[in-house]
């Protein structure tokens, strides 16, 4: 296994992971974007991006890079990067579909030498145990003597200016030791960062699952602090500013946890834990704390609107940012959604304003349809939800238009002074 300037690379799924790292590849080599969704492969081709990670320039400058909805395109290459979704269900269960349906699209493509890498976060053993069957009695060849497979976990962080593809170490692996090396300098051309090869594939992807999972039980901790705390009616983020004069105090904060990784990630440990026959105590005890906090936001806002003499039956509120993170378009897994049916549920009246989504996206995903912009002196109620940028510069006065005479500002995020909100987590 050699890399040349002429290394045909083909990227499955051009997401939020697939596109950066189809940008950079087609900068040095031959490289094809496949994507089953005609209109996004339609505007990559008219230098458009939805996801906003790449730009006009950005698109423009991967003068090898060319796109593709044509399974019969895929045959041209000889190393296939696996970058699909690997949501959960309603049951929290891995639900390995878009997975499937991508090796068994390679399975029907896929050639004697080739190489295939997943990216896609998965328990660990997925790789070997769920996807390399899946190709093999497609194509009727055998792993590690007609193909070979590598793992290298996507390391994307949506709407991140600062933290982009080739600024972030990239773990490697491979099924073979020569297939390892092949994949940890095929990265190792495009990431500045540099590479860490993992001493295997299972070792990768336990890597990428307890990255998340560990933010995912801090930002627990401090959510179920905030519960305490506000019992106790202290200001969590006194306490953490006092606490964080500490060096080694780590600076995580109470909210809401979606998203494609952090609220997502954990249920792949634990389901392949739980099938191993040990059930996972902490990591399961985070996620029922961060999986609950969009109903308490609702339950702490409706108590303060009943002490204000709010009529709560038919109030207006209005919910400001739908996105899972600031100045991001990203819908997947918002966890914004829970407060929203909460307070449908008390016969709400919600508006949901956010200048970063797509209102098409949001109403498929949904059934949302996002306001253009709100009206003033309409609201009960304002739970600023997400901190885009749009919203800081509003500042408290410019948000407190929106309300009636009186009205309750629940600062979710942070985003103002103590000082200007009538009550945050």
């Amino acid at each position: 296994m050699k890399i040349s300037r002429n290394t045909s690379i083909a990227i499955i799924g051009l997401g939020y992971v697939g596109l950066p790292l189809a940008v950079e590849f087609g900068k040095k080599y031959p490289t094809l974007g496949f994507d089953i969704n005609r209109r996004r492969v339609a505007e990559l081709r008219e230098g458009i991006d939805t996801t906003l990670e790449a730009d006009t320039q950005e698109l423009a400058a991967a003068l090898r890079l060319s796109y593709s909805t044509d399974i019969n395109d895929l045959r041209q290459a000889s190393v296939y990067i696996v970058t699909v979704p690997t949501p959960v269900d309603q049951h929290h269960r891995p639900d390995l579909t878009p997975l499937k349906s991508a090796s068994e699209t390679l399975g029907k493509v896929i050639k004697q030498g080739d190489v295939v890498v997943y990216e896609s976060t998965v328990y660990p053993g997925a790789t070997e145990e769920y996807c390399v069957p899946v190709i093999e009695q497609v194509s009727g060849l055998k792993c590690n003597a007609d193909f070979f497979v590598g793992y290298s976990p996507e390391r994307i962080n949506p709407g991140d200016k600062q933290h982009r593809l080739t600024d972030i170490i990239k773990v490697t692996s491979g099924s073979t030791p020569e297939t390892a090396d092949f994949v940890d300098a095929l990265y190792g051309s495009i990431i500045a960062a540099g590479t860490h090869r993992a001493s295997s594939i299972k070792v990768a992807e336990a890597a990428k699952v307890i990255e998340n999972t560990q933010r995912d039980l801090n930002v627990a901790l401090m959510n179920e602090l905030a519960i305490i705390f506000q019992k106790m009616g202290i200001d969590t983020e006194d306490v953490l500013k006092a606490a964080g004069t500490k060096w080694n105090f780590l600076p995580f904060v109470p909210g809401l946890v979606g998203g494609h990784c952090i609220g997502v990630d954990p249920y792949y440990l634990t389901y392949k834990a739980e099938e191993l026959g040990y059930h996972p105590q902490v990591i399961l005890a985070g996620r029922r704390i961060n999986d609950n906090m969009g109903g308490y936001v609702v339950g702490q806002l409706i108590k303060k609107m009943l002490r204000r003499r709010i009529q709560v039956e038919n109030a207006n509120v209005l919910v400001m940012g739908l996105a899972f993170k600031e100045n991001c378009p990203d819908l997947r897994n918002t966890k914004v959604i829970d407060s929203i049916n909460a307070l449908k549920r008390y016969n709400i009246n919600v508006d949901v304003y956010d200048p970063w989504v797509n209102a098409e996206a949001a109403a498929h995903e949904y059934g949302i349809t996002p306001i253009s912009m709100p009206k003033f002196d309409q609201y009960d109620a304002i739970l600023l939800a997400v901190a885009h940028r749009e919203f800081k510069e509003m500042g408290a006065a410019g948000l407190r238009r929106f309300g009636k005479k009186e009205h309750v500002l629940f600062d979710l995020k942070y985003v103002l002074p103590k000082i200007d909100t009538d009550m945050r987590l």
